[in-house]
């Protein structure tokens, strides 16, 4: 495995295959544009989607991934409100 990863310049290697001396070449082989940014979001909801919504036998687990995170989101936007009803008195 090892002698296979060392095949690769170290701009291909994924995130994980990166020894921590490799880490300031392969962030200096990435493309910052905007069409490299455009086309990594597009990879990683493609792989994403690929490997939680889009398979053969699933579950809820992709989905329930998908509303836990809109739910901590919609509470991040709204904790001031809710942090100001908290302290209201009531009587």
């Amino acid at each position: 495995l090892t002698d296979r990863l060392r095949q690769f310049p170290v701009a291909e290697k994924r995130l994980m295959d990166v020894k921590l001396g490799e880490l300031g070449s392969w962030l200096g082989g990435r493309d910052f544009t905007p069409n490299g940014l455009l086309a990594s979001l597009r990879r990683g909801h493609d792989r994403y989607y690929n490997k939680y919504i889009n398979v053969k036998k699933g579950g809820i687990g992709g989905v329930a991934m998908l509303l836990v995170g809109y739910v901590a989101i919609s509470y991040l936007w709204e904790y001031d409100h809710i942090k100001h009803d908290r302290w209201r008195k009531y009587h």
